[in-house]
């Protein structure tokens, strides 16, 4: 088996495709075209692609965002490997896999040094550690967000598994196990075949389309057959009090609501009955024989709150002397009520958004996996978004709890 495990930097594989790569660039001031080898490149501003992606974070929400740069990098490595297999200069398994992270170099992505690599085409045979240094992307990512629980370059992640499984001819998955926007000083990853890891889940985003325009367009359909069906007037149960044409109105939007799965944010004054309408919402649904949990962000110390929501372990912290399971985990297959959600600190808001996009809690201090089924109900008496303009709230996690506003009127209106 042929096997190659050396540091890329000075091999002579190396230099030799970083010679006729960069001979093969060739800039036009008469067409205004970039060309490498017979490919059209664009040279962007990196402020500017870093607005993009933050616009998409902002628009889409952390999950979606994350699919759609990763599968945009992996259209682009698939791409960038079809143009180096047809480089004549280029005559080893090496210098062709080589070719990719200079490429990710030359275009001005990110520095990678290969670390170790074995290779065997021919029976499928693909392993990679590779160091990464002045990644946009976690650059980006830091300024706008501020450190991170875990790797942020998506678009790089996607470029490597997708240039390599081209390379490869059979799906290849690359993973950030170190990053910038994490604490470090450079980004590392480490790519093999698919169903060589354990957990292979992030490949199904860098090949399944996921339509964003037909779910937000159902999403928007949802909130009009709500608000189109509120006409004839309920009879109100006797611990909920209100005859103004705002409360009436409120009241019925719950009441359409209450059969469908759709994120419920209630804003209004303390004291207007947000938990009322809360446990209304989930006595009139379908999840109404499951557990109604109630926590009040406000009330839990900052320093609480993770193990309050999330669970934890025995041992995690001074005092956990049992492990406990979280309010999620309590209000699995029912509804979980999150009164003054404005009130969580930045580090939860981060933990809280991966639960909704992901559907599995993480016990604090623990490693293994809890899924969770909740239907998530919010509430505050301030404007979140004023929030969200302040840099106290997350703009992803406002989108995703906002999914429909119902605004509680005090009793004097």
């Amino acid at each position: 088996m042929e096997k190659k495990n050396r540091m890329a930097k000075g091999l002579p594989a190396y230099d030799s495709v970083s010679s006729s790569m960069r001979s093969q660039l060739r800039f036009s001031s008469e067409t205004g075209q970039i060309w490498l080898h017979e490919h059209r490149m664009l040279l962007v501003h990196a402020d500017a692609h870093a607005l993009m992606r933050r616009e998409l974070i902002d628009a889409l929400g952390m999950g979606r965002a994350r699919g759609l740069l990763m599968r945009m990098g992996y259209v682009s490595g698939m791409s960038d490997f079809e143009l180096t297999r047809l480089n004549p200069e280029i005559t080893s398994d090496l210098q062709l896999y080589m070719a990719g992270p200079l490429l990710h170099t030359l275009e001005g992505i990110v520095k990678t040094t290969i670390t170790k690599l074995e290779i065997n085409r021919q029976i499928g045979k693909f392993y990679v550690e590779a160091k990464w240094e002045n990644s946009w992307e976690g650059q980006a990512h830091l300024r706008h967000y501020g450190e991170s629980s875990e790797g942020v370059c998506w678009n790089l992640i996607g470029y490597a598994s997708g240039y390599t499984s081209a390379f490869m001819g059979r799906p290849v998955l690359c993973k950030e196990v170190a990053c910038h926007a994490m604490g470090g000083s450079h980004c590392s990853l480490v790519g093999k075949p698919v169903e060589e890891w354990d957990d292979a889940s992030d490949f199904e985003l860098l090949t399944n389309h996921e339509s964003i325009a037909e779910q937000l367009i159902g999403l928007q359909n949802q909130v009009v057959q709500l608000r189109s069906a509120m006409g004839k007037k309920t009879k109100l149960p006797s611990d909920i009090v209100g005859n103004s044409p705002a409360f009436l109105t409120a009241y019925e939007l719950l009441t359409q609501a209450a059969d469908s799965q759709i994120n419920v944010l209630l804003q209004g004054e303390t004291g207007v009955g947000k938990e009322v309408f809360a446990r209304t919402l989930h006595e009139k649904g379908v999840r109404c024989k499951e557990s109604f949990i109630a926590i009040n962000c406000a009330a839990i110390p900052h320093d609480l709150v993770e193990s309050e929501l999330f669970g934890v372990e025995k041992g995690a912290f001074t005092g956990a002397l049992a492990s406990r399971p979280g309010r999620f985990e309590r209000a699995d297959g029912g509804t979980l009520f999150l009164d003054e959600v404005g009130d969580l600190p930045l580090s939860a808001q981060a933990k809280l958004l991966r639960v909704l996009q992901e559907g599995e809690v993480e016990r604090l201090g623990g490693t293994e996996i809890y899924k969770v089924n909740v239907r998530l109900v919010a509430a505050t008496n301030i404007d979140l978004k004023q929030l969200v303009g302040n840099g106290k709230f997350r703009s992803d996690l406002y989108y995703r709890l906002n999914a429909l506003q119902i605004n509680i009127p005090p009793l004097r209106s």
